[in-house]
């Protein structure tokens, strides 16, 4: 093994193949707070309510904050992957079980209700933990809502009737980095893309890049776990296995006989490849199969927006070239707080601002 390399920033020590060492990190009148993302299936909830945990222990104890589209719809359980009681471990769980099946819920609504749960837990003296696959809902937590045009109905519609392949051209003309982003199969949001470039000329990666260099807040400390693709694969092949041992078949029946499932929860993973199921469209392994085909590719999409927030080329990530004496190599395993709070054996860490238990303590809570 070679010899380990310090890193400064921020505040804190990174040694590669080592731990973190807090120095005194200061975030104004606030304490900071913990953001924990990764793909699905790759062990943020367990760290989440660890950090908690021993946040708890140290006298400003953790509340979780969940980041999850889904995981807001009551009994839509077993196929959100929602902790149970027993996972939760005594830890409070905020924006889980808020809506019904048969309700819509967007980023606006998550963003707002996230928001005053972080203040509500800091003048009771706790310390916000977020958490979540969603990653729409942090990067709007971090940088603000997306400030696109306005959705055009007409213009939406038409695009839609539109045959995929040549939705799919014409996004990879017009704007070959969002193709490069989205899914062939993912038609809501190609639709998007042509939808925004076609009222304002510009391509919607290019205003994201705007909403890329929004300032952030820093009062939260962002934190990734990433696994290696095959492992992450195997993982959630058995985690689909799991939820159907668990009864994930019957949760989805229970629901759709019952017609409780909107437009916007009849889509979540699982859920959408099981009412096929029931509507006659596909056997019940055929569905189960699709079920985890689907979740590893919308795994590989959560990797991007990941690196997106925290990878070694985003410029304002303290991986980023401007910010390190010497490169780290992308796949330097990296661990946060020594073995307590780290994720399971085999998972990386990667990060912009990795928070060690002892520096979110260093700050006083905000004034009510």
């Amino acid at each position: 093994m070679h010899t380990p390399q310090s890193y400064r920033r921020d505040g804190f020590r990174c040694i590669r193949e080592g731990e973190w060492g807090p120095i005194a990190l200061q975030s104004g009148s606030m304490r900071a707070f913990p953001v924990i993302i990764g793909a699905t299936a790759s062990g943020k909830t367990a760290l989440a309510v660890e950090t908690a945990l021993l946040l708890r222990e140290r006298g400003a104890p953790g509340e979780i904050i969940s980041a999850d589209a889904f995981q807001v719809y009551r009994g839509m359980d077993i196929g959100t992957a929602k902790p149970t009681p027993d996972e939760r471990r005594g830890v409070p769980h905020h924006l889980i079980d808020i809506r019904d099946p048969s309700e819509t819920f967007n980023v606006d609504q998550w963003l707002a209700a996230a928001e005053e749960a972080i203040d509500d837990i800091r003048r009771r003296g706790g310390t916000p933990v977020v958490v979540g696959g969603t990653h729409l809902f942090i990067k709007a937590l971090l940088d603000g809502l997306f400030k696109g045009p306005a959705p055009d109905p007409a213009l939406r519609e038409a695009i839609a009737k539109l045959d995929s392949r040549e939705r799919r051209a014409e996004l990879e003309r017009v704007d070959p980095a969002a193709a490069g982003r989205i899914h062939p199969n993912d038609e809501r949001r190609t639709v998007r893309a042509l939808e925004v470039y076609r009222a304002t000329g510009r391509p919607i990666s290019e205003w994201q890049s705007q909403w890329d260099s929004t300032g952030g807040r820093p009062d939260a400390l962002l934190t990734g776990i990433l696994w290696p693709t095959a492992e992450q694969n195997q993982r959630i092949n058995a985690r689909v296995k799991q939820m159907v041992e668990d009864g994930l078949v019957e949760e989805v029946r229970r629901l759709w006989s019952e017609d409780r499932f909107g437009a916007q929860a009849r889509e979540a993973l699982g859920y959408k490849q099981l009412v096929a199921h029931f509507e006659g469209r596909c056997g019940q392994d055929e569905a189960i199969e699709q079920i985890k085909i689907q979740t590893r590719r919308f795994a590989k999409n959560q990797r991007t927006w990941l690196r997106r927030l925290l990878g070694p080329n985003d410029p304002k990530s303290d991986l980023s070239k401007e910010n390190r004496a010497t490169p780290i190599p992308p796949a330097a395993p990296l661990v946060i707080d020594g073995p307590e709070t780290a994720p399971e054996d085999g998972a990386q860490v990667i990060f912009s601002k990795v928070f060690a238990l002892d520096s979110l303590l260093t700050a006083r809570p905000a004034d009510p």
